[in-house]
């Protein structure tokens, strides 16, 4: 199986996912979307399985920084706009993983997602 997990290497969130995944045994590859970006057309399939809303962090640094009338009345085309030009408003991590898609981490849902890890 192949696994990916995007994020950037220094949030905490990631660190605990990926010491989960460490810990378990499950390979993966990471895929660092500050240092390598991240393909229009990855977003675009995120948001048609997920939509943007679970998608994108309201409530990152990044995010919180734009000016006010930036934050407001976003659609679809907007938060992916944002999301390419800033991958830090993403939510952390995003877990590809064998044709499934995971938002965040929590060992429970992990723990259901790889039984026998």
């Amino acid at each position: 199986m192949l696994v990916t997990i995007y994020g950037i290497p220094n949030c905490d969130t990631m660190k605990k996912a990926r010491a989960w995944l460490d810990g378990h045994g499950v390979a993966y590859a990471f895929h660092d979307y500050r240092a390598s970006g991240l393909e229009p057309e990855t977003l675009d399939k995120w948001v048609e399985r997920l939509g943007w809303e679970v998608l994108l962090n309201k409530a990152s640094t990044s995010f919180r920084a734009l000016p006010e009338r930036d934050r407001q009345g976003i659609d679809a085309a907007r938060a992916k706009a944002l999301m390419i030009a800033n991958p830090t408003m993403i939510k952390r991590p995003v877990l590809d993983f064998d044709g499934r898609l995971l938002v965040g981490f929590k060992p429970e849902i992990y723990a259901g997602a790889f039984p026998g890890a």
